[in-house]
């Protein structure tokens, strides 16, 4: 008979090997998950070797950076749900729902912007964003410009520069964005061109 005590330590033990190779498969440097942890790199290469031992305080935070449920870090049963469960926040009166799965540089978020949220505040910070309407009319202030965009139009931006983005004050707007907290800029390839026939 299986002794609870000695399956509880063995899961234990088993946390740390997966949590590194969660951060392996996604990338992800150990000052970077630090910065989104806000757990020292020295406690997390502790958490991963072994050497400290798992709890509560140190897991939530590192579920929620991974974007995984907290007993797929713990290494439970799973259930056969496939589902991924997208939790929407509300973050200064908007709808935000983060897309990316893993902490690191570039975030994917989808926002949704009420009408209220039309007054200009600028604000900067380190990075750059790459803005998709989906629908809507998002205005745009970047410096001094102030644009207007519909669906199907980008904005992108060095978000040094004073900006801000918000509703055009007559309906909703629904945003894709992607930051990259490190000044990463989007990669758009061209369409090849058709080949040329010879004369």
């Amino acid at each position: 008979m299986d002794d609870p005590t000695s399956r509880i330590s063995a899961a234990l033990d088993a946390v740390g090997p997966r949590l590194k190779r969660i951060r392996s498969i996604r990338g992800t440097s150990l000052a970077e998950l630090a910065e989104t942890t806000g757990i020292s790199k020295s406690t997390l290469s502790r958490l991963e070797t072994g050497q400290r031992r798992p709890s509560l305080e140190l897991l939530l935070p590192l579920a929620q950076a991974y974007g995984v449920p907290l007993d797929e870090l713990v290494g439970a049963p799973e259930v056969g749900d496939p589902r991924v469960h997208l939790r929407p926040r509300t973050v200064n009166g908007r709808t935000v729902i983060q897309l990316t799965r893993q902490p690191g540089a570039v975030q994917v978020w989808k926002i949704v912007i009420p009408t209220s949220k039309d007054r200009v505040e600028l604000k900067t910070h380190e990075g750059y964003e790459w803005m998709y309407v989906i629908s809507g009319r998002l205005r745009v202030v970047i410096g001094a410009h102030d644009l207007e965009l519909g669906p199907g139009e980008v904005a992108e931006f060095d978000t040094r520069v004073p900006h801000w983005f918000g509703s055009n004050g007559q309906v909703p707007v629904e945003v894709l964005s992607v930051l990259g907290r490190q000044g990463e800029r989007m990669h758009v390839r061209a369409r090849p061109r058709a080949p040329v026939s010879p004369a």
